[in-house]
């Protein structure tokens, strides 16, 4: 199977994004040089309503990671043409007092290197297949080098109840890689259609083992993801096991919430379209 949508690497990124008549609120572009994986890329830094306000110059705010940050902000830069409207659902949340101020990390994906960096085990089935994977390093360059450049340079809270992570897709199963590999760290979580099926549902294995969960979790998948209805199928009975996991560990409806949306395709639009449910769940006072 080729990953649903997954050759997610042609997008440019906008030179300046302040500068575009779509973008909602402060957005803050930085240059970012990994080491742990030898390239470079983008943090798209979305920052509340009063953030430089000199009343809130002592204010601190929790903070959402989310991959593929290309697709987040801007139509011009998502790989398909159409956003997940991240700047515009969180701000109009946070003014509706819906959710709390929060910082937005969007981590742009390596495009032609994303599939490596997003898969911790080979994918055979994805055309052509990938196994020289690199996913395995993905939390600790989150924990060593995004987050930590983060905290220089942003006020953020610490601690898993303020740092947040999410993703679609391969970004997804990243996501919730990292959970189950750095338990404690993240607090909430955000999995949309998450590829599962990677290496004989190998994540469903790893997270039957895992203790410790984020204190909640969005899990959602839409019922036509691909053109194939065994493919379909199998995504969804996918996040219905990883749904049975997560009960059994004893996360109740105030800590996951499932959404198996009908219809819906593989593509930034479903993901926008679930982002406020996503959000009000999370992050819902």
């Amino acid at each position: 199977m080729t990953e649903i949508a997954d050759a997610q690497t042609s997008a440019a990124a906008s030179p300046d994004p302040s500068q575009s008549a779509s973008i909602v609120g402060d957005l803050r572009l930085h240059e970012f040089k990994s080491r742990i994986f030898g390239n470079k890329r983008f943090l798209r830094v979305w920052l509340p309503p009063g953030y430089d306000s000199p009343a809130n110059k002592t204010v601190r705010y929790p903070a959402l990671y989310l991959n593929d940050g290309q697709n987040l902000f801007e139509g011009a830069t998502s790989f398909t043409g159409v956003e997940w409207q991240v700047d515009e659902t969180v701000d109009r949340l946070i003014r509706e007092k819906k959710i709390p101020p929060m910082i937005i990390v969007g981590i742009d994906n390596a495009q032609k290197e994303r599939a490596k960096e997003y898969l911790p085990y080979v994918d055979d089935s994805y055309m052509p297949p990938v196994r020289k994977v690199m996913g395995k390093r993905y939390p600790d360059f989150l924990l060593k080098e995004v987050i930590p450049y983060i905290k220089r340079r942003y006020r953020t809270l610490s601690g898993p109840e303020n740092t947040s992570l999410g993703g679609s897709s391969y970004g997804g199963l990243i996501s919730l890689y990292t959970v189950v590999a750095q338990p404690g760290v993240f607090g909430r979580l955000l999995v949309e259609s998450p590829s599962l099926y990677v290496k004989n549902q190998q994540i469903l294995k790893e997270s039957r083992k895992m203790k410790k969960w984020p204190a909640r979790i969005y899990l959602a998948v839409g019922t036509r993801e691909t053109n194939s209805d065994e493919w379909n199928a199998l995504a969804t009975n996918d996040v219905k096991s990883l749904e049975a996991i997560l009960r059994k560990a004893g996360l109740g409806d105030d800590r996951l919430k499932v959404v198996i949306e009908d219809g819906a395709p593989h593509h930034e639009s479903s993901w926008a379209r679930r982002f406020p449910d996503a959000l009000a769940f999370l992050f819902g006072r």
